[in-house]
């Protein structure tokens, strides 16, 4: 059992790991970074792009075996880590649709009989691993299933109403509150999170809506993981300063995706991002990653589609969360023009096709990976506008890591525009990723973007 570490424990631990990371000689080119506040991401974060994975819908089968076939597709698309939607079984009670929420979750330990067998999903994690990439589940530490066995053996873990009666959260009537107040839930949910890592191959968690869990909590978390090796942890919130603080590498940026949605859809001017951007500058701990994405699995079954929500616009933003400081998730399909929202309580299986997108993410995915201005947290570059001459819709913005420089200019409007760059210093010759061509900026050089272009060169 792992009670909870006391605050002087806390700090002794964080205030160790600063000491460790000085004797390495840990600097902001070193390979292992740490932050202000203690947190020590995986070398190998430094340059991922995140794939969130839907095992019920990604394949016909709708099973992890099925999955395999694909790992080489997902290796030569150039993403690092796939995260797996919850792998567990569902429950029966108030299950909504025929096969209910991924999110209503019946047996922490277990995988979904649908997806297949334990040694099934151990399997699979052993391919993706073979093929260099990585593996993060999702955590569901906010509720259970009411048919979880936790709520009969430990009743007093969850949440009551006046009446006796378990609680659901919002209108989630599937699930049941857990009450984090309590040690002992604290206790199992280490021991489970650990079972995941030392068992099961994982290297992290994506955990769902942890807005009701202790900081210090992950703090704890991570340090009896990381027993076993490096992890990667992804908070779906970004209220919580604290939690990149203590345990958590990444959270959400939903405040810019949704400012994203409004710029697409004429609501608001792109110049909303850029103050986004500075606020999260401002906000967040320097080398705390920021999680980037145009959709994900509740953006494409709840809100809508990328046409739906971005309509032309969809490219030019990827392009941006690409580019921009941050870590850039792609959600499965997304790399073959997905434009349907997926049935979240259904089978409603993915069309794979070959498309243009599945070069243009793939090229993403080269640059990112190319150069090192554009890597994640203190291993990435900094981030500066500059001003163009001849049109106020483009958005221009410069990436720069030691002798590594990423130039990106946006129209974030649907006419087509003609600039200069009037920034000297930034003035040379570079290589269009897109074309692998040659090109040369100077006073001389007109730009010309079609609406929703975009323009980016590196050297």
């Amino acid at each position: 059992m792992y009670k909870k570490l006391s605050f002087q424990l806390v700090f002794v631990l964080l205030f160790s790991f600063s000491i460790i990371s000085c004797n390495n000689g840990t600097d902001k080119k070193s390979d292992n970074l740490i932050s202000d506040q203690g947190v020590v991401h995986p070398e190998w974060s430094k340059d991922i792009v995140l794939y969130e994975l839907n095992v019920r819908q990604f394949t016909k089968e709708g099973t992890f075996a099925a999955i395999e076939g694909h790992v080489d597709r997902l290796d030569k698309l150039g993403v690092d880590v796939i995260w797996f939607m919850p792998v567990h079984p569902i429950g029966e009670i108030n299950r909504k649709g025929a096969l209910g929420s991924y999110y209503s979750i019946a047996d922490f330990k277990g995988v979904n009989p649908e997806f297949g067998t334990m040694d099934d999903f151990k399997s699979l994690v052993n391919k993706i691993h073979d093929a260099g990439m990585y593996v993060i589940i999702d955590w569901v530490p906010n509720h259970s299933a009411w048919d979880n066995p936790l709520a009969t053996e430990h009743p007093d873990w969850y949440y009551k109403d006046s009446s006796g009666t378990f609680v659901s959260p919002y209108d989630w009537t599937d699930v049941i509150q857990l009450n984090w107040e309590v040690e002992a839930l604290q206790d199992y949910m280490l021991d489970a999170l650990y079972f995941w890592v030392k068992d099961a191959g994982v290297d992290g968690f994506r955990v769902d809506h942890p807005h009701n869990t202790p900081a210090e909590f992950w703090v704890e978390a991570r340090t009896v993981m990381e027993k076993t090796k490096p992890v990667l942890l992804l908070a779906e919130n970004e209220d919580r300063v604290e939690f990149l603080e203590k345990g958590y590498d990444m959270n959400y940026s939903w405040e810019l995706h949704h400012l994203m949605n409004e710029v697409a859809q004429g609501k608001k001017s792109f110049k909303v991002l850029d103050n986004a951007l500075k606020k999260d500058i401002d906000k967040f701990p320097e080398n705390g990653f920021r999680l980037r994405f145009i959709t994900n699995h509740d953006e494409n079954s709840w809100s809508g589609t990328i046409e739906e929500r971005m309509g032309e616009a969809g490219r030019a933003f990827a392009v941006y969360m690409y580019t921009i400081p941050g870590v850039p998730l792609l959600y499965n399909g997304q790399e073959a023009g997905l434009n349907k929202r997926l049935k979240f309580f259904e089978k409603d299986s993915i069309d794979w096709k070959e498309c243009e997108l599945t070069a243009f993410y793939t090229t993403l995915n080269r640059l990112k990976k190319e150069n090192i201005a554009l890597h994640n947290g203190l291993w990435g570059g900094s981030f500066s506008t500059f001003t163009t001459e001849g049109s106020d819709d483009v958005y221009a913005y410069v990436r720069e890591k030691d002798d590594n420089r990423v130039i990106t200019i946006i129209n974030f409007s649907d006419k087509p525009v003609s600039f200069t760059v009037t920034d000297s210093s930034l003035y040379g010759e570079y290589i269009d990723p897109f074309t692998g061509e040659s090109v040369a900026l100077d006073e001389n050089i007109s730009l010309d973007l079609s609406g929703w272009g975009y323009f980016v060169v590196s050297k």
